[in-house]
């Protein structure tokens, strides 16, 4: 198995730093146990706190005091400059208060949970915007989770609606069996009306498409890896999105690591919990994440290292985990898990067979390049922008650092549907006045979105790899 991330300096990215989780250095404990209410012990007090620190459970029930991280804060409001909702949306107070203030106010007195938490579409900007590493995203997962199931009505229209977004793989799984079928109701203007209607779901954006052919259908179909490696393994983790729907994601990411000589394990797997966490469905996202680490675990101590093709699921599966929950070999799983183009940037030399690539032959256009709120938060912004630049023939733009605005289930609600697309109008303008007509992204609903904003098609850095390297007379 390969060495884990202090290989990065190689790539630009952070490094190995990010798989820590942000409230281990502020004292902030994990939420462990089989139930969202679990008990358990607090964490100890930061140096120099002195002897009148008492841990107080301010999330009831839960095992989790982040008073150290709350106590950094010292009300610098960077981070609700930086957060796209808070820009938009005046009803929503903004990150420091969803965090630390909150924090506070369950501290000093008994307060419920302010229903505007769910008007965070975590996008988790936050974390990278404060200087004092508060773990703002924790403390917001935390909060939310709590909302969910001790304050929201489990028969409102939005507790329902979110739970279905949240668990998008449950019906996913059903309405792919008959993907034809499924794409003709749910593309029908009447069926989208009556889902604006009913469960608040907007009719302004089209039902993604589901694939003729699911990925883990396709993989068993060819038979499995095609490569055999004692040395070079990687498990990959599709998700529920790339399994679904873009299945030539998927595939790309097969034949471009099989160019270079790694056998894949496609391990068993559930949602990474990316939905259920910016909905509060933390039993949900519990359920999910004990199947992965135990499958992803199991396929480490095989010798495999974890490569996710969606950067909010290799945030999730190295930062969420193991801020949220503490079973066995979640650690593990968080230092060994990497994003796709990241991992062979570290192991790979790349950059030259991609030199030797003329893209004109193989009709490879410029791109307008999105980075994904969470693939900024891994450090890993640059990188396909970084690469693809040594591709003679293409220009490659940045087209700035805002957010695309769908936050994943956040743009898929009625009444949010208008602050996503003012929030991604500044990616939108970038992406008209760049030189690619085409866009590139990471991210599937940064993908929704920029297609959604701009009617261009939207290409994943991995079949731009395969376009240039797979199939060709360049030599990787």
């Amino acid at each position: 198995m390969h060495d884990t991330h202090d290989t990065h300096d190689d790539c630009g990215c952070d490094g190995g730093d990010e798989t820590e989780p942000p409230a281990a250095a502020d004292g902030g404990a994990k939420i462990g146990g089989d139930a969202a209410t679990d008990g358990g012990a607090v964490t100890e007090p930061p140096a120099g706190d002195g002897d009148d620190f008492e841990p107080v459970d301010v999330f009831e029930g839960s095992e989790m005091d982040l008073r150290p991280g709350a106590d950094s804060c010292y009300k610098c409001t960077s981070c609700d400059t930086s957060c796209p909702v808070a820009e938009v949306d005046d009803s929503f107070p903004g990150p420091k208060f969803q965090g630390p203030e909150q924090w506070r106010l369950k501290r000093k007195e008994d307060t419920e949970i302010d229903d505007s938490i769910t008007g965070c579409s975590n996008c988790m900007r936050c974390d990278g915007a404060c200087p004092s590493d508060v773990p703002l995203s924790q403390m917001h997962n935390t909060a939310r989770g709590e909302y969910v199931q001790n304050q929201q009505p489990k028969l409102s229209r939005e507790y329902i609606r979110n739970r279905i977004l949240a668990n998008y793989g449950t019906l996913a799984g059903l309405g792919s069996k008959v993907p034809r079928l499924t794409n003709a109701i749910m593309g029908n203007s009447l069926v989208q009306t009556v889902n604006e209607k009913v469960l608040g779901i907007t009719a302004e954006r089209d039902f993604p498409e589901f694939a003729d052919q699911t990925f883990r259908s396709w993989w068993k179909q060819r038979g499995g890896p095609k490569v055999q490696s004692e040395d070079k393994r990687i498990a990959y983790f599709h998700g529920d999105y790339a399994n679904y729907n873009t299945v030539e994601v998927a595939k790309a990411l097969v034949r471009v690591y099989e160019a270079f000589g790694y056998e894949i394990l496609v391990p068993d797997q559930r949602c990474s919990g990316t939905p259920m966490f910016a909905n509060g469905m933390l039993d949900d996202a519990r359920r999910s994440a004990r199947v992965n680490v135990e499958n992803l675990g199991d396929a480490i101590e095989q010798g495999y290292d974890v490569v996710a093709s969606c950067t909010s699921c290799s945030m999730a599966l190295r930062q969420e985990y193991p801020e949220l929950f503490d079973f066995e070999g979640t650690e593990t799983v968080a230092a060994n898990t990497y994003d796709a183009l990241e991992y062979l940037l570290v192991h790979e030399n790349v950059i030259d067979p991609i030199r030797a690539v003329d893209a004109a032959d193989h009709d490879i256009p410029d791109f307008a390049y999105h980075a994904p709120c969470h693939s900024r938060n891994q450090g890993l912004d640059r990188q396909a922008v970084e690469l693809f630049r040594h591709l003679d023939g293409v220009d490659v733009e940045d087209v700035g650092d805002s957010c695309s605005g769908i936050s994943g289930t956040y743009g898929w609600k009625e009444e949010k549907y208008e602050y996503s697309m003012e929030i991604g109008e500044e990616m939108f303008e970038h992406m008209e006045h760049a030189e690619g007509q085409t866009g590139m992204t990471e991210c599937p609903t940064c993908s929704m979105q920029m297609e959604h904003g701009t009617g261009y098609e939207i290409d994943h850095p991995l079949q731009v790899l395969e376009a240039a390297l797979v199939d060709t007379d360049v030599e990787v």
